[in-house]
């Protein structure tokens, strides 16, 4: 097969300045504490485990990881309930290993970014605690959501709204004299009941958080449930799902992306650029918004100059394995963020969703699935990881931040047999499993593999683990894939270096004319103009041709002619006299 010759490109995106601060086009890994790695033998990942590991990222070519919960917690939601934010749970180690772990990865050149969990706090919080023995009306209540109930003796919950983990989103509880009393809001599990942020003591004790954390030396935060913490203050029942996704563009719900959230991030901001030194980018602190919001319009509010720094693109996350989709999504985030000034924040995988090698090897048509169960259709393993490379290759060159979440790097899949007695999901107890498509996140949460000749895997000294490792794990180890030429850990570490190199994260973004129904293809051009890259990701059966250029990265093997083959992304340095420099 033929090259090509090149045409002039469609323009979506303006290369952004070299100079501007770090966080626009970082890459960040983020870290799930309890599955990383276990330095004391117990089979849950701690800190300790972590700072050991440290080295290995800086060497994977991130800028910056993110740790999921660490906090003092009940572990109801595997953290994500939280009793004391100013203290480390006994199972992750000690408040002076966090600042141990803050002080290393910053000696390694890496910037840490830790999870703030704002819209609910774990019922065993001393300030629900001390809201279940106060009287309905108190100080004590108005910290959270009380509502008497409906009906004539108040036994019906206040509104119709579900929790996003199934069931009802209200519990009952008792009048400090025994009797049935009022009803309070958990949009998640009953451990985690929702606080109210029209009170200003809830205010005023989050941006406390904030400056206990910064004080530390932490870089940012990523803000859980982002779109959640502020309701319609009526409480108005609701038709639709309570998964926003699921619902109409447009459909307004309640409980998600109420407009009173922006002056809640507009007063963090204010927090967080107190810590920034005046004429040095590098010290900025960041946002980053858990936002599952539509369309991108509404998603880039939160990115706004005097808010959030960064949001995850979570419509990206959801596009289904298609060219023309793709194209949709990454020109509509891309002239929504610029329109604001923000650069667009990429991901393809997290602790909540199904892993991306998982999740292209499923049919592209069906509804979303959360989680995979032993007795659900399988994926097609080899086909799932083949699109994952390609679809990494492809977020990695585009304009703007990335966010890679542990083991991809890997190819790790998701555990689609785990049984469902060791279950620990929250989503997948609420449902009772009953939901073929709710099996719950425990699959995307299994423990790292390091050696592949060791007991579990290299995790920890023993062979226990939190939830069970398939076997399938062990060909994946580190050391298994370290150095090997096509393994799918050289090639995320040759991506981020061609990445930082090329500075594709500053870069333009064009459409190239062989994008087609079938082929996604774009040029990324530095901003002096002296260098452009073709991309091209071939969603069809058939190779692509491709013009003159030097191959500086492939997802996979290239045809014997240097055509692209399917489900393969390809990273092309086009000759000087065929760069774009406008």
């Amino acid at each position: 097969m033929g090259r090509v010759s090149p045409t002039t490109p469609d323009l979506v995106h303006h290369a952004d300045s070299p100079e501007s601060p770090w966080w626009r086009d970082a890459v960040i890994y983020q870290i799930y504490p309890r599955s990383w790695a276990d330095s004391d033998g117990d089979g849950i990942g701690d800190l300790p485990g972590i700072i050991d590991h440290l080295p290995y990222l800086r060497d994977l070519g991130v800028d910056a990881v993110w740790l999921s919960p660490f906090y003092v917690s009940p572990m109801h939601d595997a953290g994500y309930d939280v009793a004391d934010y100013r203290d480390i749970d006994p199972l992750f180690g000690r408040l002076a290993d966090a600042d141990r772990l803050i002080d290393t990865a910053h000696d390694l050149g890496l910037k840490v970014v830790v999870d703030l969990v704002p819209n609910h706090t774990s019922s065993d919080h001393p300030w629900f605690q001390e809201a279940l023995t106060a009287p309905p009306g108190s100080a004590e209540r108005a910290r959270y959501l009380f509502r008497d109930g409906r009906g004539p003796h108040g036994d019906l919950p206040p509104n119709n709204w579900r929790s996003v983990f199934g069931g009802t989103g209200w519990s009952r509880v008792p009048n400090p004299d025994g009797t049935p009393g009022q009803w309070y809001l958990h949009l998640f599990d009953t451990t985690q009941p929702d606080v109210d942020w029209d009170n200003p003591e809830v205010r005023d004790e989050y941006d406390a958080i904030l400056r206990f954390w910064l004080d530390r030396g932490v870089d940012g935060f990523r803000v859980d449930v982002a779109h959640g913490l502020v309701k319609d203050p009526a409480l108005p029942d609701t038709t639709g799902s309570m998964h926003l996704t699921e619902n109409p563009v447009g459909h307004v719900m309640p409980m998600w992306d109420q407009d009173g959230v922006h002056d809640i991030y507009r007063r963090w901001r204010a927090v967080l650029d107190t810590y920034t030194i005046p004429g040095d980018p590098d010290s900025q602190r960041i946002l980053c918004a858990e936002a599952w919001v539509r369309p991108e319009e509404r998603l880039s509010h939160y990115v706004r100059p005097d808010e959030m720094h960064q949001a995850f693109n979570f419509p990206f996350l959801e596009t289904p394995w298609d060219s023309a989709a793709y194209r949709h999504v990454i020109e509509a985030s891309l002239r929504s963020n610029d329109a604001v000034g923000a650069p667009t924040t990429w991901v393809l995988a997290n602790h909540d969703v199904i892993r991306h090698a998982s999740r292209f090897g499923l049919p592209q048509d069906g509804q979303r699935r959360n989680g995979i169960g032993a007795h659900d259709p399988q994926p097609d393993a080899a086909l799932g990881l083949r699109r994952a490379r390609a679809a990494t290759a492809m977020m990695l060159a585009l304009p703007g931040g990335a966010y890679l979440y542990q083991g991809e790097e890997l190819g790790l899949p998701e555990h689609t047999t785990l049984p469902d007695e060791v279950r620990q999901d929250p989503t997948y107890h609420r449902t009772l499993g009953t939901d073929e498509f709710q099996r719950g996140r425990d699959g995307c949460r299994i423990p790292m593999t390091w050696r592949h000749d060791q007991p579990s895997f290299g995790f920890g000294p023993g062979a226990n683990t939190w939830l069970p490792q398939p076997d399938t794990y062990g060909d994946l180890a580190v050391d298994r894939q370290d150095g090997i030429p096509g393994s799918t850990l050289t090639l995320y570490r040759d991506l981020l270096h061609y990445r930082r190199k090329h500075r594709f994260g500053h870069g333009s973004l064009a459409w190239d004319s062989l994008t087609s129904t079938t082929v996604l293809a774009f040029r990324n051009t530095s901003g002096d103009g002296t260098r452009t890259a073709l991309i091209v990701t071939n969603f069809g059966p058939d190779p692509v041709a491709l013009p003159e250029g030097d191959v500086l990265i492939a997802s996979g093997p290239l045809t014997d002619d240097g055509a692209v083959p399917t489900d393969t992304t390809v990273w092309l340095r086009l000759p000087t006299t065929q760069e774009e420099t406008r």
